[in-house]
């Protein structure tokens, strides 16, 4: 091989802003198996279990309980290899897709930070991928004034989003329309799975008095999974449908000048190089 297909063959590599090593893929297991718990606890506690006999407290324990483990999740990548050339794009991406995110407001599914975030992850790797989408999301609950006990489930939920996208096959070697189409097609599934997870951290909250999709902490698994599906088409159903159109829209139709950009800026970046100051007076 030439030395310039050798330089050229290195340029196609993912970046690896973010190395994950045994400690901070133990702390990701760890908060994303209690994420799990948090999200899909009304369909794993039957109706006589002390949960359900909690159902009101639940969430925000839940809710508290992920604002710890994202804190230490975040850290744990951090030791593992976070530099300040990684810091600094983390920095410049969550400010973009915190900005993003207001755009459309009011409309329908019209949530441009969500290409972001698939794009963003699939050239910086699955553990940068996890640190921005949980980032992004709190910047822009505080741009937006959204906080509130949804927020560490939006924040995992989005580090999800946005890993996944890092973990998708032929990260060195796939290119152009079938790496669009790739893209595409996990932003438009992930876009759905996103809604409905945020769906299952908000349908507790409701009082089952409220309403006959509401769920009911003495109804058996069965029922309150009809109950839930009903809420989700009655309630969010146009909204992810719009998020995954204009997520795959804006692949289809940017994804091309933003990998690109994305990519020179990792090869400028040169994350795995290590950052060294010149003695004063050398």
């Amino acid at each position: 091989m030439s030395p310039w297909a050798t330089t050229r063959a290195s340029t196609q590599r993912q970046a690896r802003a973010v190395r994950l090593g045994p400690r901070s893929l133990t702390a990701l297991a760890l908060v994303s198996a209690v994420g799990v718990a948090g999200f899909t606890w009304p369909f794993l506690a039957p109706p006589t279990s002390r949960l359900s006999a909690h159902a009101q407290d639940a969430p925000w324990l839940f809710a508290g309980l992920l604002v710890l483990l994202v804190a230490v999740v975040a850290a744990a990548i951090s030791e593992s290899g976070l530099g300040p050339k990684a810091v600094a794009m983390l920095g410049v991406l969550a400010a973009t897709g915190a900005a993003l995110r207001p755009i459309g407001a009011g409309t329908a599914g019209i949530e441009p930070m969500f290409f972001l975030m698939v794009l963003s992850g699939r050239v910086l790797g699955p553990g940068f991928g996890f640190v921005l989408g949980s980032v992004t999301m709190f910047a822009s609950a505080l741009l937006t004034g959204g906080v509130g006990p949804w927020l560490p489930f939006q924040m995992l939920a989005m580090g999800w989003f946005a890993m996944g996208a890092g973990l998708l096959p032929g990260p060195d070697r796939l290119r152009g329309r079938a790496e669009l189409a790739m893209l595409a097609g996990y932003g438009f599934l992930a876009a759905f799975a996103y809604g409905t997870v945020m769906n299952m951290a908000g349908w507790p909250f409701m009082s089952a008095l409220a309403s006959n999709v509401a769920f009911d902490p003495h109804a058996p698994v069965a029922a309150n999974l009809a109950r839930f599906v009903a809420y989700c088409l009655a309630t969010s159903l146009g909204w992810d449908l719009g998020r995954a159109v204009v997520t795959v829209v804006l692949t289809l139709t940017l994804g091309a000048a933003v990998l690109r950009a994305l990519r020179r800026a990792t090869r400028r970046a040169a994350f795995e190089t290590p950052v060294t100051f010149d003695a004063a007076g050398k």
